[in-house]
């Protein structure tokens, strides 16, 4: 079996060898019924939590555990080497774009109420930013908050909402000023309040085990303490977790892309044709060896940009890079992998198979490809 470990420390190995063991344990005899549900169990986030890993890269001092996000990416390599789909990891680790505002900007009684809750695994936390008429344009959002008193009143509506449907509570992006990204604020809306609602929960080609819905706010009214900084300010706490968002994204990228040439790398030396094994033959050792350059490539890009982002500095548009290098190594990689299974290979018995629809997500998701090249393009200097 291939893997790669260089570029983390002894502590970073031992942590992706830990999330490989607990997977082995606690997800892969479940995992298939996950998928068929739609959905995680709720009891699975305690597991993660009492395992430490919930906490990781999260500082101590709101509840978590510290760490950098080079050691959350040796953890999610283990995650994704040992066969999580992609549902179960954006399920299971929402509280990675759901909490990073509070936690950066929020009140201590937000801190207290939300983020400590649910990195001990009591509270499922989902971020609502994409509206069906706004897609990856943030700054256009329409979803409204006015101020009424001591309170919000909110009215609009999100889409593609992870997590959404079993979640405790949603950071919600809100326009509470001008028009464009000057005028946007973070507003967190617990489950139960009145007037919010999911609305409908998604139907996926892929993510299966995610909980994915589209949420209605009617006049929802919420404490004016649930703000998340200060007004208005709500577009520059988003950006600021630009980097940590796509860095995930090229994780489960580089992840999905190890898993399937693994997969395929073992049954190309069982699998039989003409009375030899499918490595005999040249063709498929020239796929096997190039489907490993392209995932060696993808995680050393990931990982520079992690440790350049851990190091302080400003790598947003690398990020975006890195992503596509990551995801598009995933959708290849995945689609040369069934290729060698041949006729298993379309099975949904077949684990490639899942592997294949949940990467098409990710030249979507977190800015789709085109958008996050055009971002960079005016970041290194190339827009008109």
């Amino acid at each position: 079996m291939t893997t790669f470990t260089y570029g983390f420390n002894e502590e970073q190995v031992a942590l992706r060898d830990s999330a490989i063991e607990f997977t082995k344990r606690e997800v892969t005899p479940y995992l298939d019924q996950w998928e068929k549900d739609g959905e995680i169990p709720r009891e699975f986030q305690k597991k993660l939590a009492h395992a430490g890993f919930l906490g990781i890269g999260v500082p101590e001092e709101v509840g978590g555990d510290g760490g950098t996000l080079l050691d959350i990416c040796a953890l999610q390599q283990g995650f994704m080497e040992a066969g999580w789909s992609g549902g179960l990891m954006a399920s299971a680790f929402t509280h990675g774009i759901a909490i990073p505002h509070i936690v950066q900007n929020g009140s201590k009684e937000l801190i207290d109420t939300y983020v400590r809750p649910t990195l001990a695994g009591d509270l499922i936390g989902s971020m609502a930013v994409t509206e069906p008429g706004t897609g990856s344009d943030v700054a256009n959002i329409t979803t409204r908050a006015v101020r009424d008193g001591d309170h919000w009143i909110i009215n609009g509506a999100k889409t593609f909402i992870t997590s959404s449907v079993r979640g405790d509570f949603v950071t919600t992006a809100v326009r509470t000023g001008e028009a464009g990204a000057h005028g946007i604020s973070m507003i967190v809306v617990p489950r139960g309040t009145p007037g919010f609602t999911v609305s409908r929960k998604l139907d996926k080609m892929g993510w299966l085990a995610s909980d994915t819905g589209e949420l209605s706010y009617e006049d929802v009214r919420v404490p004016v303490g649930n703000l998340v900084g200060q007004e208005n300010h709500g577009f520059y706490y988003i950006a600021q977790n630009f980097v940590t968002e796509r860095i995930f994204l090229a994780l489960m990228g580089y992840g999905h892309a190890l898993r399937c040439l693994n997969l395929a790398a073992r049954y190309c030396k069982d699998r039989e044709t003409f009375g030899e094994p499918l490595v005999a033959h040249q063709v498929v050792r020239a796929k096997l060896t190039e489907m490993h350059r392209q995932v060696a490539v993808a995680r050393s890009y990931t990982l520079e940009v992690a440790r350049r982002y851990d190091a302080g500095e400003d790598c947003i548009a690398e990020a975006c890079l890195a992503k596509q290098t990551a995801v598009d190594t995933a959708v290849w990689v995945a689609d040369q992998a069934v290729q060698l299974h041949g006729g298993m290979g379309y099975m949904r018995e077949s684990e490639v198979e899942r592997h294949y629809r949940d990467v098409r997500l990710l030249p979507i998701g977190g800015g789709s490809t085109e958008v996050l090249t055009d971002l960079a393009a005016k970041l290194l200097g190339y827009g008109a």
